[in-house]
């Protein structure tokens, strides 16, 4: 889900109330909640299942001090229309045009050059770029600005949060949540947004698909990754019932961390009676805060929070 600024607002005036120096995600998705929990000096621990989450944390949280100069835009943007031999990546033409296709391969492939930290940094600009050109349709692609891909690079670069340095070790992981959470993180929190529960046959979030099939090079990963995450929360599920053991097994895992912080979003799916009921068969729930945003997105967002 992308963030909305009143969602990310009901998060941190929650957490605000909490007494904790480090926190640990198992499911970072978009990075804005720990990017702003870094500036608060708490040491992060942030991971995601997906490398596409997993790059953003690496270039806006693990990261203190890199940025991207010139003599490093002039290298990642070289060229980046001019096609090779073949693309290595065959599956960027089921969301771009070919033009727009051969700039996300060779940009991919300079990035490679790029130590780490900058590789994240542009990996993450590069990604608003994807999304920007696949927000418009047939009916609103007269719309999209008259801008070299490299151009809107550029503006994107601009967007992303400036690397700061809170004096914390802050790590961040590519890691089935099960077992990031059973390496016995050392932290005072858990903070757990509950993915939303996908069944056998839904079809996967295009935006997050394209990103994912960019950075790891294809589409041939999905059986195999799928086949990972069984049996795991973020995996397909059959029921409701599967879907709450699976936070069960988690939460059992996490008994180590002193304070849970669990987000849910009400959909229909699973009721905050039926979830704060699962929890308190593992820990106490000590505080249930909620907020209505049927309005503007039609759901109704909670934060559960449990402790020792």
């Amino acid at each position: 889900m992308q963030f909305h600024n009143g969602w990310l607002g009901f998060e941190l005036g929650v957490l605000r109330r909490l007494k904790f120096e480090s926190v640990a995600l198992p499911f970072t998705g978009e990075p804005e909640l720990i990017v702003r929990l870094k500036s608060w000096r708490v040491r992060v621990a942030a991971n995601d299942p997906m490398v596409w989450s997993y790059t953003k944390a690496l270039a806006l949280v693990e990261n203190n001090t890199e940025k991207l100069r010139e003599p490093h835009l002039e290298m990642l943007l070289d060229d980046a229309y001019i096609p090779r031999d073949k693309l290595d990546n065959p599956a960027l033409l089921k969301w771009f045009n070919e033009t727009d296709a051969w700039w996300f391969d060779n940009v991919r492939f300079n990035a490679e050059q790029l130590e780490p930290y900058k590789r994240a940094l542009a990996l993450t600009a590069a990604m608003m770029v994807g999304d920007y050109v696949l927000s418009f349709n047939e009916q609103t692609r007269s719309l999209r600005q008259p801008l070299a891909l490299s151009d809107t690079f550029r503006l994107m670069l601009g967007c992303v949060t400036e690397p700061y340095d809170n004096g914390m070790r802050n790590k961040t992981s590519n890691q089935d949540v099960r077992s990031f959470v059973a390496e016995r993180q050392h932290t005072d929190l858990l903070f757990l947004r509950l993915p939303t529960p996908v069944t056998q046959t839904a079809t996967r979030d295009p935006i997050e698909s394209w990103r994912e099939e960019w950075l790891r090079g294809g589409d041939e990963f999905w059986i195999d990754l799928e086949r990972a995450q069984k049996a795991r929360l973020g995996s397909r599920v059959q029921s409701k019932q599967q879907y709450l053991g699976f936070v069960e097994d988690l939460l059992r895992t996490a008994s180590h961390i002193p304070t849970w912080a669990i987000a849910h979003t009400e959909n229909g799916f699973i009721s905050n009676d039926e979830l704060v009921d699962k929890i308190s068969r593992v820990r106490k729930v000590s505080t249930i805060y909620s907020k209505d945003f049927s309005d503007m997105l039609g759901v109704r967002a909670s934060l559960i929070v449990a402790g020792k």
